[in-house]
């Protein structure tokens, strides 16, 4: 298992850690990270930032941002958001320098790439929208609800150790309180592996972009990720009403002594998430002066047709997962 691919296990445990439950009674900072949740948001900003530093003879550095605000109106089967994301940096000597974004807006959806604002015509649209679907399994959400279930059954404290409470800290203009502690890798991969044989989960993991590694690669890495992970400090910062504002991690991953590992000798992993106006009402319009996105495809020398086949293939990223999402950056985003 790479070292890539490892940090890219512990990105999906953070995202998960705010939606698990511990059992039984709890007091002080566990009690506090037990009834941490992300239910009841429907509306805010995020603002996630992602740094990886790979050390070897692919190193490289790429920084990547996620920002803008969102909001899920009542009835509505799609949310309303302006995401813009930003990546920079470098990876295996190719140089990354992406920018882009997403805007949706009922029935509408418009994409931004290099400076400029496409539109995205109705029939694609509806296409990806009923290919999202059939993707996320035929029980629809009466599977994702089971599959929740499932994710708040396990507990915070199989993998995260020795947490302390470190006082009041503002979120955004909300005051919240600081738990820190540290993420036991073995109990994080036994946590993804509950998920992983979970029939209700199963299909939903592997229809998710960048697909996490199967069951199977998971038992086998468990050691591998053990011994690899030299450190993995989180900290949640928690509002008073249970709303998870910010979750920050530094985790530090490098192959054991004598493995025989070629490529990445290290990677350091700097997670950021942030949601500020959490619930309050969020300001989205559509973008101005827009182009068909057909002017996108022929400025990118891609086939639609071929694209949308290989989405619908390959479950959005494609089979190398975050590689492949890097990779991906690093040839298209690239300044010439």
């Amino acid at each position: 298992m790479s070292r890539i691919r490892i940090a890219a296990v512990f990105v999906a445990v953070l995202a998960l850690a705010p939606a698990l439950s511990a059992c039984g009674g709890s007091s002080g900072p566990q009690k506090t990270v037990d009834e941490a949740t992300l239910e009841g948001v429907e509306s805010g900003r995020i603002d996630l930032a992602l740094g990886i530093d790979v050390k070897g003879n692919e190193g490289g550095h790429v920084d990547v941002s996620l920002t803008g605000p969102f909001q899920q109106e009542s009835g509505a089967d799609t949310p309303e958001l302006d995401l813009t994301a930003v990546a920079k940096g470098s990876a295996g000597g190719e140089k990354v320098d992406f920018q882009g974004g997403l805007t949706l807006l009922g029935k509408r959806a418009f994409v931004a790439y290099d400076g400029s604002e496409y539109k995205v015509d109705g029939v694609t649209y509806g296409f990806v929208r009923s290919m999202l679907r059939q993707q996320g399994g035929q029980g629809g959400s009466s599977e994702a609800a089971a599959c929740q279930d499932a994710v708040g059954s396990l507990s915070v404290g199989d993998f995260v150790e020795g947490l302390s409470e470190e006082g009041g800290a503002d979120v955004g203009g909300t005051e919240t309180t600081k738990i820190s502690g540290d993420l036991n890798a073995a109990g994080a991969v036994e946590a993804l592996l509950e998920l992983s044989e979970d029939p209700a989960c199963n299909e939903q993991l592997d229809a998710a972009p960048g697909s996490l590694p199967s069951s199977a690669q998971l038992k086998k890495a468990k050691g591998e990720v053990q011994d690899s992970v030299k450190s993995a400090h989180v900290e949640l910062y928690v509002g008073d009403d249970h709303i998870v504002r910010r979750i920050k991690a530094q985790v530090t991953i490098e192959p054991p002594a004598g493995s025989g590992s070629e490529g990445a000798e290290k990677v350091e992993l700097d997670f950021d998430l942030t949601l500020t106006g959490v619930n309050e009402a969020q300001t989205i319009s559509a973008p101005q002066n827009t182009k068909p996105l057909s002017a996108l495809f022929i400025k990118l020398g891609v086939n639609p047709i071929e694209l949308l086949s290989l989405i619908e293939g390959q479950g959005g990223l494609g089979s190398g997962g975050f590689n492949g999402l890097l990779e991906g950056i690093g040839g298209v985003g690239s300044v010439q």
